[in-house]
């Protein structure tokens, strides 16, 4: 298995989720931009389930040395990465945020997929799993610079999927919605509208298992964002959303 963005919440959870399923992997190749982090939760992961990984530094903001990835064989690519930043009120002019934001969620992200990707599909097998966001389905006011690169990461997963279908590789879109972890941490999120690691963890897993192609974490939010998505424009660019 190889895990890029190894610090998230939701990827950590998988990892435990797919293990405590009976899951085994030769290795798991944890990418991360914070190794001391990382390191902690491979090790807890090498002790419990007796289960070889490996814990590889990766910033996607700075130039990739692509060499890193040429000996690593898997069938399973989770990809957590992602990075929130400052909402459009405080950061809509600040072009270092808009530049992080794009290149984290999106531009510097989509060529290492698609290394895994040819792998994959030289192989004739494997599993791409990509979390998006639901803040993708529309942009709103309140986060458009994050939301269009979501955007554009849902079009190329879904353009990625299509090509990749009649190759034997499957690509899974995941729209986790709200998400307690530490890169919500502070924002006033409603409960009822916000899902916990190891519950998105159990969904995606099980999505996995079944091949879906698009997963709402919480079905709430696909009738949510079908609502938004089909709200005129006339009215839709009135509203503080």
């Amino acid at each position: 298995m190889i895990i890029l963005g190894s610090t998230s919440e939701v990827a950590q959870a998988f990892v435990e989720k797919a293990l405590n399923a009976g899951e085994k992997y030769e290795t798991i190749y944890f990418f991360t931009s914070n190794k001391e982090i990382t390191e902690r939760f491979a090790k807890h992961i090498d002790v419990k389930y007796l289960q070889q990984s490996v814990v590889l530094e990766l910033d996607i903001t700075k130039e990739i040395n692509y060499n890193i990835f040429d000996k690593i064989d898997s069938n399973l690519l989770f990809c957590a990465t992602g990075f929130l930043g400052k909402g459009t009120e405080e950061g809509l002019y600040d072009n270092a945020n808009t530049e992080k934001i794009i290149n984290i969620n999106y531009a510097k992200l989509v060529p290492i997929i698609n290394y895994f990707a040819q792998k994959f599909e030289g192989k004739r097998e494997g599993t791409i799993i990509g979390l998006s966001s639901v803040a993708g389905d529309r942009g709103r006011q309140s986060n458009f610079i994050y939301g269009s690169s979501k955007a554009a990461f849902t079009a190329y997963l879904s353009g990625l999927r299509n090509y990749l279908f009649s190759k034997k590789v499957h690509v899974m879109t995941v729209k986790p919605g709200f998400m307690e972890t530490k890169m919500t941490e502070g924002l006033p999120l409603n409960s009822k509208l916000t899902a916990k690691p190891k519950q998105a963890a159990e969904c995606i897993y099980k999505a996995y298992k079944k091949q879906k192609n698009v997963v709402y974490v919480l079905p709430i939010w696909r009738l949510i964002m079908l609502i938004i998505q089909h709200i005129p424009e006339f009215i839709f660019k009135k509203l503080k959303l």
